[in-house]
C-alpha cells in the first residue's frame, strides 16, 4: 500500500473539493478489504469536514460488506441515509433525518482497497458535482490499483 501517495493525493483533492462553497461538505476514506474476515476493523485512512472513528462507522462498513443496500439504511455520524441508486462500484443515498431544506446526500464509491464516502448538501445539481469530485479521487486511486 502506497500510504504516501494516498495521503498526498487526498490532501490535494480535499483542498479543492471539501468545504464551504465547494462540492462536498465532508468526506471519509476508509481502508477496506472486502475479502478479509469481518472481525478485522477497517480504519479511517483520511477524513475532512467531520470527525468520526471506525467504531461509529462499524455499522456502515458491515452494511457495505453484507450488501444490505436494498434492505437497510445506514448512519454516518448522526445522519441516517437511505440508498437511492445502486451501480457497479458505487451507490448514492439521501439523508432521511436532515434539517436542511434542500436535503443532504452521500456518494459512496468502492475501490480495491478503499471506500470513499462523499457527503454533500442539496439535491440534483449538488449531487452531480459531488459525484464528479468523488470520481476524481477514486480515479487516481484506481490507476494505482488502490
Amino acid at each position: 500500500m502506497d500510504w504516501v501517495f494516498v495521503h498526498k493525493t487526498w490532501d490535494r483533492w480535499a483542498s479543492t473539493n471539501i468545504g464551504s462553497g465547494l462540492p462536498l461538505k465532508a468526506a471519509l476514506l476508509i481502508n477496506y478489504d472486502p475479502t478479509g474476515p469481518s472481525r478485522l476493523l477497517s480504519t479511517v485512512a483520511e477524513q475532512e469536514g467531520m470527525k468520526v472513528n471506525i467504531i461509529e462507522l462499524r455499522h456502515f462498513v458491515d452494511f457495505v460488506r453484507n450488501n444490505k443496500l436494498q434492505t437497510e439504511s445506514f448512519y454516518i455520524g448522526s445522519n441516517q441515509y437511505l440508498v437511492t441508486s445502486i451501480h457497479e462500484n458505487w451507490f448514492s443515498a439521501r439523508c432521511i433525518n436532515t434539517s436542511k431544506p434542500a436535503g443532504e446526500g452521500a456518494i459512496v464509491l468502492q475501490t480495491a482497497a478503499y471506500i470513499l464516502v462523499a457527503l454533500y448538501e442539496g439535491s440534483i445539481g449538488p449531487a452531480s458535482r459531488a459525484m464528479s469530485a468523488a470520481d476524481q479521487l477514486t480515479g487516481q486511486l484506481v490507476r494505482k490499483n488502490l
